[in-house]
């Protein structure tokens, strides 16, 4: 993998023999999952049991998605992953406000000095209203993104549509921040993959880079429908080839117009093309 992960695999952490083989399974970043995934009476095992697997580097990055610092698990998980030398991320879930980042970001700094790369879920009105804002919080925080089933239910929307303005609302604020492109959220019937599919090319079309996942046979899915097709590797090429050759904007033979901002495209198209 090169710096275009496209596939998040999530695992629950009270299950460390699932966490294991999702370590295996292909995805470009695990996620364990001290949040959702896990019964409150299983938040104490599992917070231990992440923090045992990160005392060692693993094969693929690790990122830990903590409970709410509001809620009676959240300060624990961070002082029990943070400092762990296997981390690679922290997920910030329910984060309304740049000052969630903040705090975070107060909180887990090292002896060494600085935080672990904070990466913040948008999941409610507030949250999406403050989007730029929190992706220009503080220096630690490398990704924002949409959690969609708590943003669903917050803001009572009924069609997958409905939130078609919020994901546009944090594509345009991750870029205005200069951060990577926002992860699309989880498609949570695992057995869908035509509609996983079909919301993929919906969410590239919108300006996202790859996906979460709940599931491993949801993994070549998305990676499918987020590296580019042959027809745009071989457009990205012939854009370049003539960029090389002739200073300045032109039209190509098929009356395609090029100018640097459709050469940056091409060179991302490209860069994402040789990901493997």
């Amino acid at each position: 993998m090169t710096g275009f992960p496209l596939t998040w695999l999530y695992a629950p952490g009270d299950r460390p023999a699932v966490v294991a083989k999702a370590l295996v399974s292909g995805a470009d970043v695990v996620v364990v999952d001290l949040e959702d995934a896990v019964a409150p009476d299983r938040k104490a095992y599992a917070r231990g049991a992440t923090a045992e697997l990160l005392r060692d580097p693993q094969p693929v990055p690790v990122h830990v998605r903590v409970n709410a610092l509001t809620g009676p698990w959240g300060p624990a998980d961070l002082a029990a992953v943070a400092p762990a030398p296997g981390l690679a991320g922290l997920r910030l879930p329910k984060v309304s406000s740049p000052a969630d980042v903040v705090r975070v970001a107060r909180r887990t700094v090292s002896a060494r000095g600085g935080s672990p790369p904070l990466y913040a879920l948008l999941e409610t009105a507030l949250g999406i209203e403050h989007a730029h804002a929190v992706a220009t919080a503080h220096p630690a925080l490398r990704g924002i993104a949409i959690g969609e089933a708590d943003l669903r239910a917050d803001l009572g929307v009924r069609e997958d549509s409905g939130l078609d303005w919020c994901r546009a609302r944090v594509v345009v604020a991750a870029r205005a921040a200069g951060l990577a492109p926002p992860t699309q959220s989880v498609h949570p019937d695992i057995r869908d993959l035509e509609g996983l599919e079909a919301s993929c090319v919906r969410g590239r079309a919108l300006g996202f880079l790859g996906r979460a996942a709940i599931h491993p046979r949801q993994l070549p899915v998305i990676e499918r429908a987020y590296l580019p097709t042959a027809r745009e590797i071989e457009q990205a090429e012939t854009v370049l080839k003539a960029a090389a050759a002739t200073r300045g904007a032109q039209a190509l033979p098929d009356g395609t117009f090029v100018d640097a901002a459709v050469v940056a495209a091409a060179h991302r198209t490209l860069s994402l093309a040789h990901k493997r």
